[in-house]
């Protein structure tokens, strides 16, 4: 498998959502995030899957090393670093990309979307769907069982769509976290395989 591929093809799939001047996206990107987003985004559900992002990212991998520690498993130990890794990839390079593309918060730009709360960063891409995705993914490429994966991404998407109801990104901004996210799982894996060889 030869990573420096996926990783090319993911970085250029995550350019495709890209914020464009063509009005005919802007208006399918808001649109669709008007059609998701309530006025009054206070729904249980999506303001719990939103928070549980960064517990859960920086949380599962510190219980998944104690585990390995506890019966000295070197295979899970390095298995909680790669989680991490992941996590932390995401997290800094959505950041970069976020000062890099400098896109305002769709609620900044438009009084019909309704913001949870008001998130002074930018909004390309989401921080939260790319640490989610990478965490997701992560677990996906380490576990491979169908009942690990499916709730991981599961809990990832609904990460991504609590973005969209809460008003606080695009469409857009949650797809390229996304792509963000699996990247920097693919590489936080590759890192991993030189150093735990």
């Amino acid at each position: 498998m030869h990573y420096s591929k996926i990783i090319f093809n993911i970085i250029l799939s995550a350019t495709v959502f890209l914020p464009v001047q063509n009005i005919k996206a802007q208006n399918l990107d808001i649109n669709l995030l008007e059609s998701i987003n309530p006025q009054h985004p206070n729904s249980f559900i999506w303001k719990t899957a939103s928070s549980t992002t960064y517990p859960i990212a920086f949380g599962l991998p510190v219980g998944i090393w104690i585990s390995g520690a506890a019966n000295h498993n070197k295979k899970t130990e390095q298995q909680a670093y790669e989680i991490m890794s992941s996590a932390l990839i995401a997290g800094i390079g959505a950041q970069s990309m976020k000062i890099v593309f400098n896109r305002p918060r769709p609620f900044e730009k438009y009084t019909t979307v309704y913001p949870y709360k008001i998130e002074t960063d930018n909004s390309f891409p989401s921080g939260h769907t790319s640490v989610a995705f990478a965490t997701a993914t992560s677990i996906a490429i380490i576990y491979k069982k169908w009942y690990i994966v499916v709730p991981a991404y599961a809990w990832a998407s609904g990460v991504g769509y609590s973005r969209l109801y809460l008003g606080e990104h695009y469409p857009s901004d949650v797809l390229a976290g996304a792509a963000v996210g699996a990247g920097s799982a693919v590489i936080s894996h590759w890192i991993s395989k030189k150093i735990f060889k």
